[in-house]
């Protein structure tokens, strides 16, 4: 891999990381499910004018506009908006790959490894850690609404899987049209204050629809799209592991979030599971153990 495409990789692992910091900034300014409208919204217009939907089918399109840009990002809004910090939801949110193995199993066919089961387990005891430690906090809804956002990523990386090798940039950017209209409506039935949140708009507002729309959004899965064209995905894959990382440093840093000893627990197996997935195969533990065997006694 080019040093400067590790650069890049790194650059949208850590755009990503504090895309969490942004969201918790914008809910300060807006309710979340006018946020989630008018994040996609930016993203949609007018990206749709010069990007050309090539050979994406419509039923592709509007399944993952609604898994991944409805229901998963209005979830992960709710949840930090009841009160999940930005690093720990950066962290929890990462249970998609978990459930997208799942998933992948039973639609795909795709039968997990040994070491794929066992980040299975090992992250599912992080999360049960979690919801056990904080089941008397007040962000406990908002920690099942993470993991349930987490669930809908994982069904929409199943159709992204589904729709074959297409643009994925083109994908991002026109699924974008699908949210806006389902949010705005859920808003209005849902939620007060939109029209004094659009006019009373200050430049932190702005800045946080901007940064996850534009920096976040189209920069950033364009990015990614580049790099898994120019290299394997096992390449380019691990460099997500590095988004709750500064999704964690982020929140401490800019907004004065700690994790307590059982959360610091729960986010060592929520991510020891992770990454055994996606490297319990390279693990040199088979070749240990043959050389322990194999080894020629020492005397007699």
């Amino acid at each position: 891999m080019k040093s400067r495409d590790i650069v890049l990789a790194t650059l949208v692992a850590f755009i990503w990381g504090t895309t969490f910091v942004v969201i918790k900034v914008g809910l300060g300014s807006f309710p979340p499910f006018l946020f989630v409208a008018l994040r996609f919204a930016l993203a949609a217009f007018p990206a749709v004018f010069f990007i050309k939907r090539g050979n994406i089918p419509w039923k592709y399109i509007i399944a993952i506009g609604g898994a991944l840009g409805v229901m998963t990002f209005s979830l992960l809004f709710v949840g930090m908006d009841l009160g999940m910090p930005a690093g720990l939801s950066s962290l929890v949110l990462q249970c998609q790959a978990i459930f997208t193995l799942i998933l992948a199993s039973a639609f795909l066919k795709d039968m997990p490894t040994f070491w794929q089961w066992t980040g299975v387990l090992v992250a599912f005891g992080g999360m049960v850690l979690l919801v056990v430690d904080m089941s008397t906090s007040p962000s406990f809804l908002g920690l099942l609404m993470v993991i349930a956002a987490g669930f809908f990523w994982s069904i929409s990386n199943i159709l992204m899987k589904k729709a074959g090798k297409v643009d994925m940039l083109a994908l991002i950017v026109w699924m974008s049209l699908i949210p806006p209209l389902p949010m705005l409506g859920a808003s209005l039935l849902a939620e007060t204050g939109q029209w004094q949140a659009i006019t009373d708009m200050t430049w932190a507002g702005f800045g946080a629809v901007f940064y996850i729309a534009i920096v976040g959004t189209v920069f950033g899965f364009g990015a990614w799209a580049y790099l898994f064209r120019e290299y394997s995905p096992n390449v380019v894959a691990p460099f997500s592991l590095l988004v709750p990382a500064f999704g964690i440093w982020s929140g401490s840093l800019l907004l004065g979030e700690t994790l307590t000893v059982h959360e610091i627990a729960a986010s060592c197996l929520l991510l020891g599971g992770v990454f055994l997935v996606v490297f319990g195969s390279r693990l040199p533990v088979k070749r240990i153990f043959r050389g322990a065997v194999t080894e020629p006694r020492q005397g007699g």
